[in-house]
């Protein structure tokens, strides 16, 4: 890890922290909740080795990036905004794109307004329609708690400040343990006695082996300080999002070519619906230029962590096919 280099990059008003490695074609890494470029340290070890730049920033509201103090300050137009101006300062046209969790909305959405940046793009966990797709009688939020109750994640993180004090009462540790390893398949529903158990009342002490105590200690150690409510504020402005992109309504992605990667256990893949339109022809309706799906038996939703080796394959073998 010693040989990755860090940055601090003004973009969009803010200074984001960047991790890179290597020289050639960019690769920009997102990452999702609740995680940090960090969660991308095999991928980059890996495919800078191959000949690429890969790049992985803190998201706004993460780790060492700043972190704006008004809600409405994460709508899809700043986090996108940021990583076109990422772009501009890594002084290249085009990357070819990879988005995890929160990361791969990003990632969508990036593909939606600024096709024009985008190379190519690798989506882990999150297909096009779940966070995009609109029904006229209910916006992303509301659409969400029809569906799975008031205790689907997305539904109980609106609660600002209530959410962060319910979190503030775990210890830290083991709740990030909890939501790392949880393999708990269908939507992500806290149970009713609050998020102190978050996914799993039965969290083991012991850690798999593909997430090392180190591991977890730095993730640990940095929102011991920044705490979650920049990252809880990008599920707090999903609404806004709805009405703010009213005017893609019934668009897909027709300029990026796209691969997808899941794993088999995933919480998002698992959940209703998902499976169905990722497999029966509606994804490859709103993504024509959709070139593969790979289903990953066995493995949860942090699979660029879990399945490492697995990824950065799917990933390096995706990027081949538009040359060096």
């Amino acid at each position: 890890m010693e040989s990755i280099k860090h940055s601090m990059v003004e973009v969009n008003g803010i200074k984001m922290h960047v991790a890179e490695k290597g020289e050639g074609p960019v690769v920009l890494f997102l990452h999702g909740f609740p995680e940090l470029w960090y969660s991308w340290r095999h991928q980059i070890l890996a495919l800078s080795s191959l000949g690429y730049r890969a790049v992985a920033p803190d998201l706004r509201g993460y780790g060492d990036t700043e972190a704006p103090v008004p809600e409405s300050s994460y709508t899809c137009f700043h986090l996108v905004g940021d990583m076109v101006a990422l772009i501009d300062s890594l002084g290249v046209e085009k990357v070819f794109l990879v988005g995890h969790d929160l990361g791969a909305i990003i990632g969508w959405y990036l593909c939606m307004f600024r096709p024009d940046r985008i190379n190519a793009y690798v989506s882990l966990s999150v297909p096009f329609r779940p966070f995009l797709g609109r029904n006229p009688q209910q916006k992303t939020v509301d659409g969400f708690r029809a569906l799975y109750g008031d205790d689907y994640y997305i539904c109980r993180f609106q609660e600002t400040g209530k959410t962060e004090a319910a979190m503030a009462c775990v210890d830290i540790t083991y709740l990030l343990n909890n939501i790392f390893t949880a393999r708990k398949t269908g939507p992500p529903v806290f149970p009713k006695a609050g998020h102190e158990t978050g996914f799993n009342p039965h969290t083991s002490p012991t850690l798999p082996s593909w997430l090392s105590q180190q591991d977890l200690d730095y993730y640990v150690t940095k929102f011991q300080r920044t705490g979650f409510t920049g990252g809880l504020n990008y599920y707090r402005n999903l609404n806004l999002n709805w009405e703010l992109t009213a005017s893609w309504t019934g668009m897909g992605i027709e300029n990026v070519p796209v691969k997808f990667i899941t794993g088999g256990d995933d919480l998002m893949y698992t959940s209703p619906g998902t499976k169905e339109y990722v497999h029966n022809g509606g994804f490859k309706k709103d993504v024509p230029t959709l070139d593969e799906v790979v289903v990953l038996e066995g493995v949860a939703h942090f699979s660029n962590q879990e399945a490492p080796k697995d990824v950065t394959n799917h990933i390096y073998h995706f990027l081949k096919k538009f040359g060096p």
